[in-house]
């Protein structure tokens, strides 16, 4: 089975809004311009009622309620704004399969975008588009499940029993699910260093192929696999190889490693 051949006639391909493309594009270029952007998202009645919510929430809150974008931008900040476009706009672009736990899925998407953009501030990697590259980290395996829903439920199987789900996919469908990340990040027209991020992350210190955004998203993702360890655990067993990779100062970063355990307090504002 050929990647390309499945992703160019899948029918039920996701799709993202063109503002949220426009956002994506803005990580870019500094000259976009932010007032056709808010115009762009009051445009969407939904979207512009989550950002309103946000905006009013306790985390923003001024002295009085704001009722449009643009004081919403001015409140938030367009950092956060972005981010809160692009979380609903991903999110709303996938339908759940048939047995898929969606709301697990995105919880653990957004614990790898959270712990992206801390470990992006101390390097040179952008936070705001580490935090988009880890939102992104599987996305090619709900992809997988969506496009193959009965060979994606029979490699989960397997990999509950403790196999390995890139090799399974691999031997099952000829490609694995940051090949797929990488198609789709291609597809909406993400920056390539997005999409690279995405496709090598598991393997982010290749000689060929080491990108900081696939570093980043490497050590993101050990986090939130031990994010229910002890903290000498974490340390313990913590990828010192891969943050040397990007001349991150240990000693720094780990005595700020009990900020990880309230990073995660705004993830039901972005799933909801």
């Amino acid at each position: 089975m050929k990647l390309s051949a499945l992703i160019d006639n899948a029918a039920n391909l996701p799709s993202i809004p063109k503002v949220v493309q426009e956002l994506i594009e803005s990580f870019s270029h500094d000259d976009f311009d932010i007032d056709d952007i808010a115009k762009k998202i009051s445009a969407d009645q939904a979207l512009t009622a989550k950002v309103l919510r946000l905006a009013n929430s306790a985390k923003y809150g001024g002295n009085r309620n704001i009722g449009c974008v643009n004081d919403a931008i001015v409140r938030m900040g367009f950092d956060a704004l972005r981010t809160l476009v692009l979380a609903s706009g991903l999110t709303g672009a996938f339908k759940a399969p048939v047995g898929f736990d969606i709301k697990h899925f995105w919880r653990h998407s957004f614990m790898v975008a959270n712990r992206a953009k801390w470990v992006a501030r101390y390097t040179r990697v952008n936070p705001e588009i580490a935090f988009t590259c880890g939102m992104m980290n599987a996305i090619g395996d709900l992809l997988i499940h969506i496009l193959l829903p009965d060979q994606a439920r029979g490699i989960d199987l397997l990999v509950d029993e403790g196999a390995n789900r890139i090799d399974l996919q691999r031997n099952q469908l000829g490609f694995d699910y940051t090949q797929t990340g990488e198609s789709l990040a291609q597809r909406w027209k993400f920056p390539a260093a997005i999409a690279d991020g995405i496709r090598w992350q598991n393997q982010p210190c290749s000689a060929d192929h080491a990108t900081p955004l696939a570093a980043v998203n490497a050590i993101a993702i050990y986090l939130t696999d031990q994010s229910d360890s002890s903290k000498q655990e974490i340390l313990g067993a913590f990828p010192s190889a891969i943050a040397e990779s990007l001349d991150i100062d240990l000693v720094e970063l780990m005595a700020n490693i009990d900020q990880l355990q309230t990073i995660d307090a705004d993830i039901d504002d972005l799933i909801h």
